[in-house]
């Protein structure tokens, strides 16, 4: 029973892959006709990912993940034809489970890179329009606080932590509010809003 089962477990298995690619393609398609990266990059938030050293593509970054799931997904039911219960239940628990948490996990620390940069610039710009000397050091710390931020999301999305990363979690959250605060409250709305006025027109020349 072996080698028939071992066909229709070959079979389920590119399928799964036929399917993979398939819906891979109609995302990157759908992706490409609602023009999302463009409407991305007038948001200026293209530059940001290329400075963090990535591609915008976000239709192929989609679409290979709903891909990688779905060929996983049969590969699972191919182990279960064959009988490999252990190997089924570790991509089932592990990869299908846990996976899914890191993706998000990465998507948050990427984001938090993002937003970091930006809010250090728009609050060194708002306090050196204040007239404060500490206007680098203030938006190092804004930059780091929104790092550290972002890492503790990433970890609590993947259990790590639990009391502990909530409570340095809204430690964090104080003090990156008390920049900010500072900031805004002694450079003004209008510098910050001249100031990303300036990033925004600086990306667009790019």
């Amino acid at each position: 029973m072996f080698i028939p089962n071992l066909i229709v477990a070959i079979v389920i298995l590119l399928i799964g892959w036929a399917i993979g690619a398939v819906v891979c393609s109609a995302i990157v398609k759908f992706m490409d006709m609602i023009k999302f990266d463009e409407a991305l990059r007038k948001a200026g938030l293209g530059e940001l990912v290329r400075k963090a050293g990535l591609n915008l593509h976000s239709g192929r970054f989609i679409g290979k993940i709903a891909e990688y799931f779905i060929v996983i997904a049969f590969l699972v039911a191919s182990f279960d034809v064959l009988g490999l219960s252990q190997v089924t239940v570790f991509l089932q628990q592990i990869v299908l489970g846990y996976l899914p948490q890191l993706i998000i996990a990465v998507l948050i620390l990427l984001i938090g890179s993002i937003v970091g940069d930006v809010m250090s610039r728009i609050v060194i710009a708002s306090s050196r329009t204040a007239g404060l000397t500490s206007a680098h050091l203030l938006g190092t710390v804004t930059k780091w606080g929104i790092w550290v931020f972002a890492i503790l999301i990433a970890l609590s999305q993947m259990g790590i932590g639990g009391v502990f990363i909530q409570t340095i979690f809204t430690g964090f959250v104080v003090a990156v509010s008390l920049a900010l605060g500072l900031s805004f409250g002694l450079g003004g709305q209008a510098a910050a809003s001249r100031t990303i006025e300036k990033i925004h027109g600086e990306i667009s020349h790019h």
